[in-house]
């Protein structure tokens, strides 16, 4: 596989990288070990600027190139946060802190960008400057929308913007990509719903939150097969349910119901917001009470611009020997919110036979290591060639 040399060389060295940051995961906006550790290493390769504390515990490398008669600026942005979930790997470098659990894979991608950027601070081979980025918080916590909230691309002048997650099952080193709509605007629901509890013996009396409950998660799936556009990918998921009583012979006074949307554009997205209050004001006046809705937007859309993502096939192309159609997912990514500031591409690369991305037996293929090096550092040389 045509890889740059230089990272088949620093293997090992950014294998410890990632070995050592999977030993000590951080959750959500508290990676300040890690984050401590990025700092370190940009400012030991020399980078012309290291900046933290963008978005909380965001770190910020600025790498300028041999010359800059362009004026173009790219980023490239890595993820740092682990899982609140127990390793079951068995691995010599597994986690050391109990509950958390890099199974997502973001210890490989900081590494790999870690490793992009030693390499672009050494040889300078381009005309402009790179932005290396590593965010907090992108597993439930929207650490990039925080980072773009902190000013990140204008205080950098940062013009396009590039991410890459590993797939498991996706063949090891394969790239993937496609255009447009990638990965799911992911939102939230939680329905409080407040009937008249009492006696199970006597449900004449009651206004009974568990029939009331029964009925809406029933109704509710009505939303995407009836509402929705066949064509247009949408999912709505009812995850937990709750009542206010585990008595056997109790009706209970009030009743939760918690879940999920994905879709895919943002039609989609309003109109299953839309319908599914209305869906459950209506089913709960029909049985007589009452029902609050609270709907929280999550991570929008991801949604890879046309000209960057030819510029990233093109990359893994050079590097790879190919890259693949990626199917549209129902997974969410907050890089989504860096990609609504500027125009880039989020890209795949295969994780190989590996378990699942969130799976207590999941870990980073190191193999890929040297590969996705080599795309980071393409992608600045391609998109910013010295004159």
């Amino acid at each position: 596989m045509p890889i740059k040399n230089r990272f088949a060389e620093m293997h090992p060295e950014i294998t410890g990288w990632r070995r050592d940051i999977h030993q000590h995961p951080e959750i959500l906006y508290d990676t300040h070990r890690t984050s401590a550790l990025v700092a370190e290493k940009l400012k030991e390769f020399g980078c012309d600027d290291v900046v933290t504390g963008i978005g909380r515990t965001g770190v910020v490398g600025v790498i300028k190139g041999r010359t800059d008669t362009q004026g173009r600026v790219i980023g490239l942005r890595a993820d740092m946060d682990a899982l609140p979930m127990q390793e079951q790997t068995g691995a010599e470098y597994a986690s050391k802190t109990a509950g958390a659990m890099h199974a997502c894979g973001h210890d490989g991608h900081t590494a790999m960008v870690l490793g992009a950027a030693k390499y672009l601070a050494e040889t300078r081979n381009f005309d402009g400057t790179a932005i290396v980025i590593f965010q907090p918080a992108e597993e439930g916590g929207n650490g990039a929308e925080a980072m773009c909230q902190d000013g990140l691309m204008d205080r950098f002048g940062i013009q396009e913007v590039y991410a890459m997650h590993n797939v498991p099952g996706l063949p090891t080193g394969q790239f993937a990509i496609r255009s447009g709509p990638l990965l799911a605007a992911a939102d939230e629901f939680d329905i409080h719903l407040e009937g008249r509890g009492g006696h199970a013996a006597k449900p004449q009396e009651t206004v009974d939150t568990t029939v009331m409950l029964s009925q809406l998660i029933v109704a509710l799936q009505t939303i995407v097969s009836r509402n929705a556009d066949p064509i247009l990918q949408a999912v709505l998921s009812v995850t937990a349910v709750e009542t206010s009583s585990n008595a056997f012979n109790v009706i209970p006074q009030s009743a939760q119901l918690r879940g999920t949307v994905r879709t895919h554009s943002n039609e989609m997205r309003d109109l299953i917001e839309q319908r599914l209050k209305e869906v459950v004001q209506g089913v709960a006046a029909t049985m007589g009470g009452t029902a609050t809705v609270t709907y929280s937007r999550g991570v929008p859309v991801t949604i890879n611009a046309e000209e960057q993502t030819g510029y990233a096939e093109s990359a893994a192309i050079a590097v790879g020997g190919s890259c693949a159609e990626a199917p549209m997912v129902m997974g969410g990514e907050d890089f989504s919110f860096m990609l609504q500031e500027r125009p880039g591409a989020f890209i795949v690369l295969g994780n190989g036979d590996s378990a699942g991305l969130h799976h207590p037996e999941y870990d980073f293929n190191d193999e890929i290591i040297p590969i996705g090096c080599s795309w980071f550092a393409e992608m600045v040389e391609r998109r910013m060639p010295v004159a």
